[in-house]
């Protein structure tokens, strides 16, 4: 039982890291516009990235101030 509650300590330490990256943060002000313009687009290779700066006129305030924090 402890063994299996360290793994999941582990794992929740290793999603916070990572949600706490830039990248992570534009995931997260950028989830609702993914999903709106981007939602056939497979992730990897920069795709989503790329469909999102297809639709930046049409991004939220929020996304729009992420990618552009994410690119310096």
């Amino acid at each position: 039982m402890r063994k299996k509650a360290i793994v999941v300590v582990a794992f929740a330490a290793l999603a916070l890291v990572r949600w706490a990256t830039p990248a992570g943060a534009q995931m997260m002000a950028c989830a609702a516009d993914r999903e709106k313009f981007c939602s056939g687009v497979p992730m990897g290779g920069g795709r989503i990235a790329a469909c999102l700066q297809e639709h930046a006129a049409q991004l939220s305030d929020a996304c729009k101030t992420a990618m552009i924090a994410h690119a310096k």
